[in-house]
């Protein structure tokens, strides 16, 4: 009566066995297989992220990037409020994600030259690494080469602002008492960094769902590779 059921089974311990035999760890795969599809991965979070920010409104639609004054900077915010000048206030932060949103295309070669220039060794210290290892060795390899190429076209934008001044001088009192560090006592420095920020943090949130879901990579190899993680 059970008889057709032995078939069944048998099949079911075939495909389990199928599944284990295929399965892979990244032991089985070759340096050259686990350091290209990382490449793939990172190119892919790298070029996704560019494209949400590099935009308009990428910055200053996204509440997780959006730039805003220094919480340092509350006091003087508030005065500037309380003089009627909000609207003002609200047009700088406007324009300072406006800044970072014409920026960050700039970071793209950049972000592909650290992913070209990444070694087995590299792969295999990201690879054993933490959730955003990837992440941060593209912000260790390309933070500075990017800041240079945002700085001059974050400056360009930042200087058509007229609370820009402003923020400057304010900005410059607070670094003198060590509220703010030298890279941002400027409109022009600390939109810079925030958009450096805000770019790896959406590459960092890339390469999280890549980790989560290996069917979310673009290339085969990125997913054979990330599979086995």
């Amino acid at each position: 009566m059970f008889r057709p059921l032995a078939p069944l089974a048998a099949l079911c311990a075939g495909l389990l066995l199928s599944s284990a035999a295929n399965a892979l760890s990244l032991g089985d795969l070759s340096q050259s297989d686990a350091t290209g599809g990382l490449k793939d991965a990172l190119a892919q979070g790298a070029q996704v992220a560019v494209k949400q920010l590099g935009t308009p409104g990428g910055f200053n639609n996204n509440p997780q990037v959006r730039i805003q004054l220094p919480a340092k900077l509350e006091k003087a915010n508030k005065l500037l409020g309380s003089l009627g000048m909000g609207s003002q206030v609200q047009e700088l932060e406007t324009g300072m994600n406006s800044a970072a949103e014409a920026a960050v295309p700039q970071a793209q070669a950049i972000l592909v030259d650290a992913v070209k220039g990444m070694t087995v060794a590299d792969a295999k210290g990201i690879l054993a690494g933490g959730n955003d290892s990837a992440t941060q060795y593209l912000n260790k390899t390309s933070r500075e080469q990017i800041r240079a190429k945002f700085l001059p076209i974050v400056k360009a934008n930042t200087d058509k602002i007229g609370l820009a001044q402003r923020f400057n001088s304010v900005a410059g009192q607070a670094s003198a008492l060590g509220a703010l560090n030298s890279k941002t006592n400027t409109v022009e420095g600390y939109v810079t960094e925030k958009a450096l920020d805000g770019l790896f943090k959406m590459i960092a949130q890339q390469e999280e769902t890549i980790r989560k879901d290996p069917a979310a990579a673009a290339s085969s190899l990125a997913k054979k590779v990330f599979s086995a993680l």
